[in-house]
Formats: C-alpha cells, structure tokens, sequence
C-alpha cells in the first residue's frame, strides 16, 4: 500500500510556512495521541503517521529532499531516526550523503553499529503545572537490552559473529530501478555487517526485546506548549551492544478556564458589577500560583482596562527574568433587575442626562454623529 504524501497527512499545502506546519502538527497530534483514545488502534496508527510526517519535513534539509524526491528519499532503514535511512557508498545513496553527512550515525564503512532509535512521544499537562513546572510518568513502547544475552545477541553473551554473506559485510545491498543504483540495509544482518553465529533463542539475535517502561519526565517552570524536551540515551536500546536512540518529549499545554498566556505573560479576564466600576473598589484575583492577589479598582473604571502586577507572570526559560500578570476588566451590564434595581437605575439615567460630563465618550460620540448627519444635508 502506497504511503500517503506528507503534506496531506498533515493537512497543509507545500508551500507552508514552519510556523503553520508546527500549528498543524500539534492539532493533529493531539487529536489522534493514544492517551486520548485508550485502545484505538486506528488513532495510533494515524498518530505515527502524523508524527514520521512531521519529524520530516519539519526539518529544511529532510524537507527539500522530500519536496525532490518524494517518499524514494527515505528507504526504511530499521535503526535510523523515525526508520529513515540516508546512508550508502554510490548512486542515490550517495547524493544524500553529500546533502546531509553522517546525521543518522549510520553512514559508510563496513561493519556499521545499530545505534538504537530515536523515541518521539508527548505529553499533556495543563498551564498551573507549566507554570509551576512538574514531573509527570510517561509510557514509553520501546526496545531494551535483551537480559538473556545481556544486549550481545549471542546465546553465550560473548558477541561471536561472522561476516554477512549477503552483503559482505558491508551493511547495505545494492539493486538497480531505472536510471537509478538503489542502496538499502541488508536484510540478514540489518545493517550490522556481521551475523551472530549462535543467535539469542529470546531476541533472535537482535540483542534487543520490545517492552514498555514508564519514565519521569521532568518538566522545567515556564515551558512554553510546544517545547521539545530531549532525555538523552533512554531512546531504543542499540542492536548488539550499539549506543541507544534519545527520547524527545514534546509538551502540549492544554487551555485554563482562568488565565491565558502570551510569551511570559499571563492575562485574567475579571468581570466588573457596574457599580464596581462606576464607584470604584478593591477585590481579589486569584494567581497561577494558586494564591490570590488585591487590586484596587479606581472609580471610572472602563471595560478593557488593564492593572499589572509585575513580575507575578511565567518563568523566561534559561533566564531569571519574570513576566508580569494582567488582569483585565470587563464590565458587565446587570441583567434580570429587581424593581428597586430598576427604579435606582431610571433615576441614574435621568440625572446622568443632565449632566453630560458623567459620560464624556457618549456624549462625544453622539456630538460627532449630528455634525456627520448635518454635513450630508
């Protein structure tokens, strides 16, 4: 079955910007996350689709690579990052070494080690905790040294191989397709270059076993959504001994029903009696940090003021600088009035309109409004 374009299973066009390819992702991501659809077999599936498109073209030179030769640029490598594999000696194998060198830790030379593969998952905690930091356990499906051969593959744990016949020893096996010298991984060896001479009877030589482990991430105060945290080593366990892979944890930070963030800065929308406005008082607001705080609201007050208390906002990253917190004030017009309310407020707006000073930007509207009206006589 043919794999679907990058782009579309992204849902954005060719030409979109990194800012819109990354707005996407996140969408899509939490969408179909397994821990939002326990037992889903479709959504997980989806959610790696989602996640190797990603891992793609959110990179310029993987991307350019992409744009050229579509899904050929990648031939499954089993042991590269996101199973990409650009290594090889000749033909296309070499075009992609000279445009990107040795990132996958995979490339050239006889005999090459299965670094172990680079793990992507996310995690979703809400912005008290962002604020806040925190350590949250994560599920991580993940191959692991094997304990029986002790990660060498061999049933006597001493790691004797020989050299692969099928590629001798070279790691790769080479096959025309048109105008163009194909390279991929050796099957037998699986890039290794050698073949255990007494496989493991539990990892069939791999050195390696499926498992799933629970680690704690941490997650540092002032993470902004989107945040990539990398935990270096607890990636695949590498084949036959070979390093392991790194975890990249990417943070999600779901919306509050209080506050909202921009950069370090935190805004609380505080809905204003109006004749809290009008009068003027003092009142409590909570704060992220779960305490509440005093603000004193002057007399004359209008919808959309701002009152900042500084330094009471997110943590910069690597930095000591604080953002500050701003509370907004919404004024908001009484509604299912008692008889007394509404006698009160037919006596305010009798007085009020005599006396235009009150209400300064009413009557300056309705003052520009008869001289427009007038003009057009």
């Amino acid at each position: 079955m043919a794999k679907p374009d990058y782009y579309t299973t992204l849902e954005v066009p060719k030409d979109c910007s990194p800012e819109d390819l990354k707005k996407a992702y996140r969408k899509l991501a939490m969408k179909h996350h397994p821990d939002r659809n326990p037992g889903d077999k479709a959504a997980e599936a989806q959610f790696k689709i989602v996640s190797e498109a990603y891992e793609v073209l959110k990179d310029e030179q993987k991307r350019a690579a992409y744009d050229r030769f579509g899904h050929a640029a990648f031939e499954q490598g089993g042991g590269a990052p996101g199973g990409f594999d650009f290594s090889g000696a000749g033909g296309l194998g070499d075009i992609f070494d000279q445009m990107f060198g040795d990132f996958t830790g995979r490339a050239g030379g006889r005999g090459r080690t299965r670094t172990g593969a680079d793990i992507q998952i996310q995690v979703e905690i809400d912005l008290a905790q962002a604020f806040a930091g925190t350590k949250t356990p994560v599920r991580v499906p993940t191959r692991v040294a094997c304990e029986a051969c002790r990660g060498t593959g061999s049933s006597d744990g001493k790691a004797a191989a020989d050299t692969c016949s099928t590629c001798n020893g070279a790691g790769k096996v080479r096959a025309q397709q048109g105008f163009f010298l194909i390279e991929r991984t050796c099957p037998t060896c699986g890039g290794a270059g050698r073949v255990v001479r007494s496989p493991c009877r539990v990892c069939q030589g791999a050195g390696t076993v499926q498992r799933e482990r629970t680690l704690q991430v941490t997650v540092p105060p002032g993470v902004e959504d989107g945040t990539r945290i990398r935990i270096q080593g607890e990636g695949e366990a590498g084949g036959q001994g070979a390093p392991n892979g790194d975890l990249y944890v990417h943070v999600a930070i779901r919306q509050h029903a209080l506050f909202h963030r921009e950069g370090a800065h935190i805004f609380c929308e505080v809905p204003l009696r109006l004749s809290q406005a009008a009068l003027g008082d003092e009142i409590d607001v909570p704060a992220i940090d779960g305490t509440t705080q005093k603000v004193r609201i002057p007399a004359g007050t209008q919808a959309g003021a701002q009152f900042r208390l500084r330094g009471r906002g997110f943590s910069v990253l690597r930095s000591t600088a604080r953002g500050d917190m701003v509370v907004q004030a919404k004024v908001e017009t009484p509604q299912h009035l008692t008889r007394r309310q509404r006698e009160l407020l037919e006596e305010f707006e009798a007085e009020a309109k005599s006396h235009a000073k009150g209400s300064p930007e009413h009557e300056g509207f309705f003052a520009k409004m008869k001289e427009f009206l007038a003009g057009r006589d």
